[in-house]
């Protein structure tokens, strides 16, 4: 079976991504423990940026977002999460390459993402696409950092 389907939050109605928005958050706070979100603070994102969970087979195996640019950043920045139990299998480049194209509308000043420091997988995973290190940042409270990286170009397939 393992019929991958993405799906987006609709931040118009926030009470039909209910579940979607859990599944996230989930996902988010499974992956980034240093940086756990609430409910609430998923839906203000939701309102901001654009969030999407991949789907295996009905279960929520992975989460992006797709952040406009904004005062700080004038890049578009994608961040694709996917669960460990199922790295290695291309879903988490099929929901990458989805952010990628709708980072691409956004901005014509780049493409960026940010990985947490401790994640070996994550920072393989972005560099292996051309991303390239700009900073390191530790946010109040934490000890570890997070990496943003800048798409500086696509490696040949």
């Amino acid at each position: 079976m393992n019929e991958l389907r993405i799906e987006t939050a609709d931040p118009a109605d926030p009470d039909a991504s209910a579940a979607l928005l859990a599944d996230w958050r989930l996902i988010h706070n499974t992956i980034i423990p240093t940086a756990p979100l609430s409910p609430e603070q998923v839906r203000e994102r939701a309102g901001r940026n654009r969030l999407d969970v991949a789907y295996l087979d009905g279960t929520a195996i992975g989460c992006s977002t797709v952040r406009p640019p904004d005062d700080e950043t004038p890049a578009a920045t994608v961040i694709s999460r996917i669960l460990p139990a199922f790295r290695r299998r291309g879903y988490g480049t099929a929901l990458y390459e989805r952010g990628l194209a709708h980072a691409r509308t956004l901005s014509e000043a780049g493409v960026e993402t940010v990985v947490l420091a401790s994640n070996e997988a994550g920072l393989a995973f972005a560099r292996a696409r051309g991303f390239e290190e700009t900073e390191r940042y530790v946010l109040p409270g934490d000890t570890i950092a997070f990496v943003t990286l800048r798409l500086v170009e696509e490696p040949a397939r």
